[in-house]
């Protein structure tokens, strides 16, 4: 999660601050450096089990991540991640491990991406997130695909190395699409999945597929999903999206035609707005607004020119 820049007008829309983590990228195969880095003292590490880590609250009511000096935890883990390198020179590490550790603070709590996004800093978010993409990287791809040899970890965690053959694996990314569809009478188009509850809406989403532009994702899943034909698109934001593997790729999508036709398996129903009917309907609490950590509410936003209303808002 990182600052973004709207290209339409190449002015500044903060989707959450930079993180102020330098990767360090060019550290991940220095053995020596990774050693002298986890033995300092001023070293941090946090556990990572099933997407979740456990996040406390401040005395000033922040929610911060929980993090503990490296000397606290084993010498040798073969599950240790690095994160990187803060502006102060702190190393960062993560540790994989089955469950979350017991905490004697009772404050202390396991949280999810999609509960803890929305409370972290920057920086702790941005730790979570880079954590939480390996782990789920490292635990589904033990096996090299090439001859089926169980790999071994390597560059801190960001490769997985076969012994056989020689195959070297990287973490998987998986390129979606995600867009706010607009008319020619300046419209926004918002649907609902089947899965959804109801009166939630957002805007339409899709994965690319191989051998296909990002432009043409987005015209190909507007019309499978809801019938439409769409001209310009223009490229907005991007957001990754660990769960599990995604990098959202935001757009503003301009529809040369305007009969929907939901496809029924993808999406349930959808409907255009005008920022007046928007409004009518979040403030009514008729149509609820997207999860607060996705893109697709920035993306609404941008439309609707600022804050979307809430639920009973005069």
């Amino acid at each position: 999660m990182t600052t973004w820049t709207d290209h339409s007008t190449e002015r500044p829309v903060s989707l959450t601050a930079a993180s102020g983590i330098d990767r360090a990228a060019h550290h991940r195969l220095d053995e020596a450096w990774l050693a002298a880095a986890w033995s300092h003292p001023s070293t941090r590490c946090f556990v990572v089990s099933g997407g979740q880590v456990l996040v406390d609250e401040t005395p000033e009511g922040r929610t911060e991540l929980v993090t503990t000096p490296s000397f606290e935890a084993p010498l040798t883990e073969a599950h240790r991640y690095f994160l990187g390198v803060d502006e102060n020179g702190v190393s960062y590490f993560a540790l994989q491990k089955d469950s979350l550790p017991g905490r004697m603070d009772q404050s202390a709590r396991p949280a999810g991406l999609r509960e803890a996004g929305l409370l972290l800093s920057a920086r702790d978010a941005g730790l979570m997130v880079h954590a939480v993409g390996l782990e789920n990287w490292q635990r589904t791809h033990r096996f090299c695909s090439r001859c089926g040899e169980r790999t071994i970890i390597a560059a801190a965690g960001h490769v997985r190395r076969c012994p056989a053959c020689g195959a070297e694996h990287y973490p998987r990314t998986d390129p979606a699409v995600i867009m706010a569809v607009l008319d020619g009478r300046d419209r926004i188009l918002l649907g609902r999945q089947v899965h959804w509850p109801e009166g939630r809406f957002s805007t339409l989403a899709g994965f690319v597929e191989p051998g296909e532009s990002i432009e043409q994702s987005v015209r190909r899943e507007v019309r499978e999903e809801a019938g439409l034909t769409v001209g310009r698109v223009d490229y907005v934001a991007s957001q990754p999206w660990p769960f599990p593997s995604s990098l959202m790729l935001g757009f503003q999508a301009h529809a040369t035609s305007t009969d929907i036709v939901v496809d029924g398996d993808e999406i349930h129903e959808a409907h255009w707005f005008s920022r007046a009917e928007l409004t009518e309907a979040f403030v009514s609490g008729r149509i609820l607004p997207p999860y607060g950590i996705s893109i697709a509410g920035r993306l609404i936003e941008r439309w609707y020119g600022g804050p979307l209303p809430t639920r009973g808002a005069s």
